[in-house]
Parts: C-alpha cells; sequence; structure tokens
C-alpha cells in the first residue's frame, strides 16, 4: 500500500513538472505556489467589458512570473492572519488578448457591455483615456488585477465599482464612497505596496511587481 502511495505521489509530481515546464523560464502557475488562491479570469469567459471569450485564454489558468507570484505568496499569507484572501480576475495576458481588446475597440457599433463596464464613457475615448492600450503590462508577466474576498463566505469586498468599470469612480484617489469602501480599498492598496507592487491611479484593481523581470517585453504565448 505505501509502495503505491508513493509511486502515486512521484506521478503527480512528474505531471506537475512537466505541466510548468511547458511555459516560458521565468513564468509559473500560482496556483502551484498558492493552493488556496481563487481565480475567476474574466477574459476566460464573457462576463467582461467585451462580452465574449478573448483571444489567447485558452485555460483559466493564472499565470504570472516567478517574482511576481512570490511577492503574491506573501500578501496572500498576510490577508489570512484577517480571514481575507485573493480573487484574481487576470494575471499574465497574451498580447493577441490586447490585440483583441484594440479590434473591439475600433468597432464602434460594438457596445453591448457599454451600460454595465463604462456607461459614462464615449468609446471612442477609452484608448485617449487610457483604459485601452495598444501595449499591456500584463503581457509581460508581473501585473495582476485582484480584489479581496471574505474566506468564509468567498464573497468579495465591497470596493465601490466592479472590476473593469471604465469610470472615475474606479480610480485609486476616488473618495466619493462608503466608509466601508474606502477602508476596504486601502487594505488592498496597502498590502500591495507593502509587498513590492505599484498600483495604477485608474483602476483600483491594477498593480505590477516593481522590478519587474520582463519589463518592455510583450509575450503572446496562450493562456493554457
Amino acid at each position: 500500500m505505501l509502495k503505491s502511495i508513493n509511486i502515486l505521489l512521484i506521478l503527480v509530481s512528474l505531471l506537475t513538472i512537466q505541466s510548468s515546464s511547458q511555459l516560458p523560464k521565468g513564468f509559473v502557475y500560482v496556483t502551484d505556489y498558492i493552493p488556496d488562491i481563487t481565480i475567476e479570469l474574466r477574459y476566460f469567459c464573457s462576463d467582461n467589458f467585451v462580452g465574449t471569450h478573448i483571444d489567447g485564454y485558452e485555460a483559466e489558468k493564472c499565470i504570472l512570473s516567478l517574482p511576481a507570484t512570490s511577492a503574491l505568496q506573501k500578501v496572500q499569507a498576510e490577508l489570512k492572519k484577517q480571514n481575507l484572501g485573493i480573487k484574481v480576475f487576470d494575471a499574465y495576458r497574451p498580447q493577441r488578448a490586447v490585440d483583441h481588446f484594440r479590434r473591439w475597440a475600433r468597432n464602434l457599433s460594438d457596445t453591448l457591455m457599454k451600460q454595465e463596464y463604462y456607461p459614462n464613457v464615449a468609446k471612442k475615448d477609452l484608448f485617449r483615456l487610457e483604459y485601452i492600450a495598444t501595449k499591456s503590462r500584463h503581457s509581460s508577466g508581473s501585473t495582476v488585477d485582484i480584489t479581496l474576498i471574505n474566506l468564509d463566505t468567498k464573497k468579495e469586498l465591497d470596493m465601490g465599482s466592479s472590476y473593469d468599470f471604465f469610470g472615475e469612480i474606479s480610480w485609486v484617489a476616488y473618495q466619493k464612497l462608503t466608509k466601508t469602501q474606502l477602508q476596504n480599498r486601502k487594505l488592498l492598496q496597502e498590502v500591495m505596496l507593502k509587498n513590492g507592487f505599484r498600483n495604477y491611479p485608474q483602476e483600483w484593481w491594477h498593480f505590477t511587481l516593481r522590478g519587474e523581470p520582463y519589463r518592455n517585453q510583450y509575450f503572446d504565448f496562450p493562456v493554457e
């Protein structure tokens, strides 16, 4: 019986190594390092500002550079002391996904998700206002979009606006929120900045590792 268990463990280890080896050097599957992290990749499904599955997302797998994953590991450990945890909406993003966003943004007649994600912003202004770009820090592998959840209920903490909402209410400095919403945003910002990330002022959920290893390199391998 013991011998069979040992063989099974070896096979599982080999499968894990084989799975990880399919990624470019320096990239890892985050759940291999943070097994209890919650993943909800919005671009793998249609619940996003485009309203459809996005090119390059072939599996709901969270991929990041190893340094970014190690930093996120520290964030999760610190949050667990408060019975909180991380939910990831997006991590590594293939360039082909960014190209999909660009094509969508140029099609001004496609406003399927406007009321939910950008009701007060004209679609033609999304590039100018820097809600969409031709290159994304996500494609360099050390940027992550996250929120906080209660570990008991798995419910997201109230941040005052939804993920990927294009508008001033999503800015980090926005103050016209309830006390609880402001406290939740403050906690998220503090724990991320403390553990080596920097924020993006227009999106409370968006963080990039300081000293990221592949800055200005834009990868295009699929998420699978």
